[in-house]
C-alpha cells in the first residue's frame, strides 16, 4: 500500500514539474482563442498582402454585451480559433476609440459587434453584425475563405 502511495505521489510531482518547464505547453495552446494582431491598420493590411491572407476585423465597443459574449463564447471556441488563426489576419478594434473610430465610419458600422472580412488586397469581401454562435461563426469564416 505504501509503494502505491509513493508511486502516485511521484507521478503527481512529475506532472507538476513538467507543467512548469518552458516549452512543455500543449501544442494547441495558441489556438485556444482567436489571436488578434496589434499594430496600425496599414501594418495589418501590409501583412495581409504579404501573407496573401484575408483580414478578419472585429469592431466592437467596451460597453457592448454581445461583443463581450462573442469574446467569451465564440472567439475562445477551439475550432473557431484554430480556423481563424490559420486562415485570417485577425484584428480587433474598439469602434469608439483611436483608429477604430475611422474604421467604424469607413465600414458604416451601425451596431456592435460588426465583423468585416477583407480580401488580401484590402477590398471588402463580406460584412455582418450581431452575435453569431460558434458554429455559425465558423461557417461564416469558411464561406469567406472559400468564396
Amino acid at each position: 500500500m505504501k509503494s502505491i502511495l509513493t508511486i502516485a505521489v511521484g507521478i503527481i510531482m512529475m506532472v507538476l514539474v513538467a507543467a512548469q518547464i518552458p516549452g512543455s505547453e500543449n501544442e494547441n495552446a495558441g489556438t485556444s482563442a482567436i489571436q488578434f494582431k496589434s499594430g496600425s491598420w496599414n501594418e495589418v493590411l501590409a501583412l495581409a498582402k504579404k501573407e496573401n491572407k484575408p483580414v478578419f476585423l472585429d469592431i466592437s465597443a467596451s460597453w457592448c454585451g454581445y461583443c463581450k459574449r462573442m469574446k467569451a463564447n465564440v472567439f475562445t471556441d477551439v475550432e473557431v480559433a484554430k480556423y481563424y488563426n490559420s486562415n485570417f489576419i485577425n484584428v480587433a478594434v474598439d469602434g469608439e476609440k483611436g483608429e477604430g473610430i475611422d474604421l467604424a465610419k469607413k465600414y458604416g458600422v451601425k451596431g456592435y459587434p460588426t465583423f468585416v472580412f477583407l480580401n488580401p488586397d484590402g477590398s471588402l469581401a463580406y460584412q455582418t453584425s450581431g452575435y453569431h454562435n460558434p458554429e455559425k461563426f465558423l461557417e461564416l469564416g469558411k464561406n469567406v475563405v472559400n468564396k
